[in-house]
C-alpha cells in the first residue's frame, strides 16, 4: 500500500520520489487516519492542493500547517467544521501583521485560543458573523412550538452540516429542551412538542451518521440506555459525534436491560460501552458490575443525571458530552 492508498512496489517508488507528502505521510506525522484526512477533504475541502506530474495526490508544505492547524483545534474541543473554516483562513506572510489595519474587536487570529463568550465561544470567532440557513435555539424553538416539522429538519441538518454533533447538541439542543420544559412547567402543555423535537432530532443525527468515514478501529463501540430508562437521544447523539472520528458503533436504544446489553457484548466484543440515565429511577448501578469481563478489555463509560452513588470502580462516570467523546476515544488509542 503506498502513501497515497495505492498498491504496487513500483508505484509506491515512484510515488516517493514526487514532491510533496502522500496521504500516509501526512497520516503517520499527524498522527490522523487516513480514512479521516480524506473524510475531511471531502467534506471540509481541507486537503491536498495540487497534483504531481506522477498523477498522485500530493499535500505541499502549507497543506500540511493546515492540517496541523486543524488537528489542534479539534483536539481543543472545536467541532470539525469550524476547525477546518478556521484552518483555512489565510494567514499574513511575516510582517504583513503589523502593516495591515487593526483586527477586529473580538475576532480571533488563527494563532490565537478562541475567546469564550457568555455561552461558549465567540461567534465572530469561529464562523461568519452572517451563516445562512443555521437558526438561533429561539429560532429552532418557534418552530417546533409550532409544530413546523420542515424547518426544525432543515434548521438541524444545517448546524450539523456547518458545525458538527457537539456543536449542535450544546447550542441547540439542549436550550431547546430546556425551553420546552419550561414550557411544559408552566402551563402543563408541551408533550407533542417535545416528542415531535426529539423524532426529528434523532431523524437528522441518523442523516448525518449516515455518511461516516471507514471504521478507524476493529472494535466498535456499544451505546445503550441504561433499563428502563426511556431517554436515550444522548446516546444516539454520542454516536454520531464518534462516527464523524471514524468510529464504527451499536445504538440499542432505550429500555436495554442488563442481560440484552452483557448478550450483546459478548456477541459484538466492543472496545468501549456508554450507558445512559437520565431519571434516578434507573440509575442503579448495581447491575452494572454484573455486565462481562472482555479479552481485550472493554471500558464501560456512564453518562446521565441519573446514576446514583456507588458505581463500580472499573465504571467511568461522565458529566459532559465533551467528557463522554473524550473517554471514548481514550479508549481506542
Amino acid at each position: 500500500m503506498t502513501r497515497d492508498g495505492g498498491s504496487g512496489a513500483g508505484e509506491n517508488a515512484a510515488a516517493e520520489e514526487e514532491p510533496g507528502y502522500g496521504i500516509g505521510a501526512v497520516s503517520r506525522r499527524l498522527g490522523v487516519p487516513a480514512s479521516t484526512l480524506r473524510t475531511w477533504n471531502l467534506r471540509y475541502g481541507i486537503g491536498p492542493s495540487r497534483r504531481s506530474p506522477g498523477g498522485h495526490r500530493r499535500y505541499d508544505d502549507a497543506d500540511l500547517r493546515r492540517l496541523e492547524e486543524m488537528s489542534r483545534l479539534i483536539r481543543a474541543g472545536m467541532p470539525p467544521a469550524d476547525a477546518a473554516r478556521q484552518a483555512l483562513r489565510p494567514r499574513p506572510a511575516p510582517g504583513e501583521r503589523a502593516a495591515s489595519a487593526p483586527a477586529r474587536e473580538g475576532a480571533a487570529s488563527p494563532e490565537s485560543p478562541v475567546r469564550p463568550g457568555p455561552t461558549g465561544p465567540s461567534a465572530s470567532a469561529v464562523r461568519p458573523a452572517a451563516d445562512p440557513g443555521l437558526l438561533s435555539a429561539a429560532m429552532l424553538v418557534r418552530a417546533v412550538t409550532v409544530l413546523d416539522t420542515a424547518t426544525v429538519d432543515a434548521g438541524l441538518d444545517a448546524a450539523l452540516a456547518a458545525h458538527g454533533v457537539m456543536w449542535t447538541w450544546e447550542r441547540l439542543v439542549l436550550p431547546v429542551f430546556a425551553a420546552v420544559t419550561r414550557r411544559q412547567q408552566d402551563t402543563g402543555a408541551g408533550i407533542d412538542v417535545e416528542h415531535l423535537f426529539s423524532d426529528r432530532l434523532q431523524a437528522a443525527l441518523a442523516r448525518f451518521s449516515a455518511r461516516v468515514p471507514s471504521p478507524v478501529h476493529p472494535r466498535p463501540v456499544l451505546l445503550a440506555a441504561a433499563e428502563e430508562e426511556q431517554h436515550a437521544l444522548p446516546a444516539h447523539a454520542l454516536a454520531a459525534a464518534l462516527g464523524v472520528l471514524g468510529v464504527e458503533t451499536r445504538v440499542l436504544g432505550a429500555r436495554t436491560p442488563y442481560t440484552t446489553l452483557a448478550d450483546a457484548m459478548r456477541r459484538l466484543g466492543p472496545a468501549a460501552v456508554f450507558v445512559w440515565s437520565q431519571m434516578r429511577e434507573t440509575g442503579d448501578p448495581t447491575p452494572l458490575a454484573g455486565l462481562p469481563g472482555l479479552r481485550p478489555a472493554c471500558r464501560v463509560v456512564v453518562g446521565g443525571p441519573g446514576w446514583r452513588d456507588g458505581l463500580p470502580t472499573h465504571v467511568i462516570r461522565v458529566n459532559t458530552f465533551r467528557d463522554a467523546l473524550s473517554a471514548v476515544m481514550t479508549t481506542l488509542r
